[in-house]
């Protein structure tokens, strides 16, 4: 499964549920990794997309413990266990997280493939991603040339876990 977030220097990917910075290049890159695939959300990241409504052109799986939670043209899960069934479903690849930060933290494990972008700033805070500059199961398989938006630079950096033979 692949995990995609856009991070600042201290990992934090979001403020009073919020994304900290719209990049376009970032939302681009976004829309053409995870078009035509699945993606799984937390309620509270849903209720962040315009009008609430899940993405058009993907598969929406909505994670919530809410049981009497119900979203059109989304399916809902209300528990990773019910989740993973689910995703039996769909090819790995085709799979994406997209958050937010409580959705990340329970379904990395899962992942082998992470698609960070990184901005070269300090945003106020209150939702982070794990570090994977920090976790020692991943490394920085593929780096895009530096960019910039305005004065803010930023990258498209991919990580894999790494194959550790036990």
């Amino acid at each position: 499964m692949n995990i995609i977030a856009a991070v600042d220097n201290n990992w934090a990917i979001g403020n009073k549920n919020e994304l900290l910075v719209r990049i376009p290049n970032d939302h681009k890159h976004f829309r053409e990794e995870t078009t035509g695939k699945v993606v799984v959300l937390g309620r509270k990241t849903l209720e962040t997309f315009p009008q609430g409504l899940p993405l058009k052109n993907r598969t929406n799986i909505i994670l919530s413990s809410n049981k009497d939670y119900n979203v059109k043209d989304a399916i809902i899960v209300h528990s990773v266990d019910e989740l993973l069934e689910e995703l039996k479903k769909y090819n790995d690849e085709d799979i994406y997280i997209i958050g937010g930060e409580s959705i990340y933290r329970q379904l990395i494990p899962y992942c082998n493939v992470a698609h960070i972008t990184k901005i070269d700033h300090e945003y106020a805070a209150d939702a982070y991603f794990p570090n994977l500059d920090e976790d020692g199961e991943w490394e920085i398989t593929a780096d895009s040339d530096e960019q910039t938006y305005f004065d803010i630079a930023y990258s498209f950096l991919k990580y894999e876990r790494k194959n550790i033979d036990i």
